[in-house]
């Protein structure tokens, strides 16, 4: 597919997408810094599967997403993802995977990629860090954006759907606060086969990022006042 073509479909789904998260979220962004113009990757947390194209709003330009192979079999939505160029990441191919998204940053394209590697745990928490995301930054040299997400789990839908033969669960977030803070770029040089350096690397970066994702979640609280047993002002 074209990079025209990719291009095109992203200015056509762009409003779309802007429409939706505008009718239906209560989206609240806070960025620390701008995004530096060319390379970089985004790295958020995954509490939904429909954080991609949410965070893909928020950054209001052109970015390839890393995501897993199953969405790209869904009718529609697969052949959508296909044509727009993203990153499809399937068991066992992960460095090809790796490979498209570092000959995208070497033109000055935008990366997604989720470090958790699939959506965090239902009843809260973080998944276990993946390598991925060490192994852009360092292997590129673009910065990393580390960002944090809270939204409301108890509004999450679990979809199931059948694929190619097989029961996929999705966890759908249609409508309700999603709250996204945005960290300072990250930078890290040294060895990619050093693997002990990527493991640290990938390390700092979640533990940012759940930070990050701790300090919406605190946002909105103090937005709401929502928090069991604060102290109201009279």
């Amino acid at each position: 597919m074209s990079h025209f073509t990719q291009k095109s479909l992203f200015w056509i789904s762009k409003p779309v997408v802007k429409t939706y998260t505008n009718a239906m979220l209560k989206m609240d962004v806070h960025q620390k810094t701008p995004f530096v113009s060319g390379a970089k990757i985004i790295a958020p947390n995954h509490p939904s599967t429909t954080d991609p194209f949410f965070v893909a709003a928020m950054l209001g330009q052109q970015s390839y997403i890393m995501i897993k192979d199953v969405l790209f079999n869904v009718p529609v939505l697969g052949e959508y993802l296909k044509r727009s160029g993203h990153i499809k990441v399937a068991a066992g191919q992960g460095q090809e995977a790796i490979d498209q998204a570092l000959a995208h940053l070497a033109v000055g394209h935008t990366i997604m990629i989720f470090p958790e590697g699939k959506v965090s745990p239902v009843k809260g928490g973080f998944n276990q860090v993946r390598s991925g995301v060490a192994r852009l930054a360092i292997a590129s040299g673009a910065p990393v954006y580390p960002v944090g997400i809270h939204l409301l789990k108890e509004r999450i839908h679990a979809i199931s759907s059948r694929v190619k033969g097989r029961d996929e669960m999705g966890y759908w977030y249609l409508r309700g606060p999603y709250n996204i803070s945005v960290g300072k770029p990250m930078r890290f040089n040294g060895d990619v086969d050093d693997h002990e350096f990527v493991r640290e690397t990938a390390r700092l970066v979640m533990l940012k990022i759940m930070r990050l994702a701790y300090e919406s979640e605190q946002r909105w609280y103090r937005k709401t006042r929502a928090v069991v047993g604060s102290l109201e002002t009279a």
